[in-house]
């Protein structure tokens, strides 16, 4: 791979994972049309970790609040374990502490049900998904898909939930949709971000969610790539180019997300949902005309 292919792959990472338009379709059809088999899983990873450096950058004072809350849920877990046997000896004074006391305890509360069904569709379908990248068709029927859930995102009534307000059924069916996003083509933030929509979600707080909560996702998806990783022998210009990727993923991808919020907000989805219907189809020309 030459540094154009990897700042060019980097670019397309960046680009595609946060608007809503499908990283994994536009990589995999960028591999397929410039024949780059070479390039492996731990390219893939240091992509998908460039994006996840990009999460972390825009919104580190949400993640480090939902860190700190997610410590004290486990302190007050254990806490109300310890009331438990001490109710079971006979003392009956001690009450029992609310763990969900706040919002961004809730917040952890519901990334953690989304990221359940997440990871059951990532597993089961991993093969499935893995082949569906190779297939120019798949992508490209994907991507259709997409373009009908972007025109649906805008055409949707203005939500006011917040953490608060939002429910574990709301999360758990996001998180489904966000298993099914990994199906290359369909956009993870479009879909992730229609669903919060269609559940009520604030706009601004849809977007949040939904690059929040990818933050396990992305790192899931990492370890399993991980363990399929043989040994990787790459000459010194390799890893500078695999370096440079990833540095240019996660750049274009901080300044995506920043787009992404002006984008929710004034309701300019039609215009990915036409790129991304024009794309799929074309797409899908290609594969029956080549």
């Amino acid at each position: 791979m030459s540094l154009l292919e990897a700042v060019l792959m980097g670019l397309i990472q960046g680009v595609t994972e946060f608007l809503p338009v499908s990283s994994s379709g536009h990589l995999a059809l960028f591999q397929i049309a410039f024949d780059l088999d070479e390039v492996g899983l731990l390219f893939d990873c240091l992509l998908h970790l460039g994006t996840l450096i990009a999460v972390f950058a825009v919104y580190y004072k949400d993640i480090w609040k939902m860190i700190c809350a997610g410590f004290a849920i486990i302190g007050d877990f254990f806490a109300n374990v310890g009331v438990a046997f001490s109710h079971m000896s006979g003392n009956k004074e001690k009450p029992y502490r609310r763990v969900i006391s706040n919002s961004y305890r809730k917040f952890v509360m519901l990334v953690i049900v989304s990221t359940i069904p997440t990871g059951i569709i990532g597993i089961v379908a991993s093969d499935l998904i893995e082949y569906a990248s190779t297939v120019l068709i798949v992508p490209g029927i994907c991507l259709i898909i997409t373009s009908f859930l972007l025109f649906i995102a805008d055409r949707c009534k203005e939500g006011s939930k917040t953490p608060k307000h939002v429910t574990y059924t709301n999360a758990f069916v996001i998180g489904m949709c966000q298993g099914v996003a990994t199906m290359p083509g369909i956009s993870r933030s479009g879909t992730t971000i229609t669903a919060c929509l269609l559940s009520g979600f604030d706009r601004k707080f849809a977007v949040k969610y939904s690059f929040i909560m990818s933050i396990p996702a992305i790192l899931g998806s990492l370890v399993l790539q991980l363990f399929k990783l043989d040994n990787v022998q790459l000459d010194a210009n390799q890893w500078m180019y695999y370096g440079i990727g990833t540095a240019v993923a996660a750049i274009v991808g901080y300044i995506c997300i920043k787009i992404m919020l002006y984008v929710v907000r004034q309701k300019k989805y039609t215009i990915f949902s036409i790129y991304c219907l024009i794309v799929g189809i074309i797409s899908i020309a290609v594969f029956f005309i080549v």
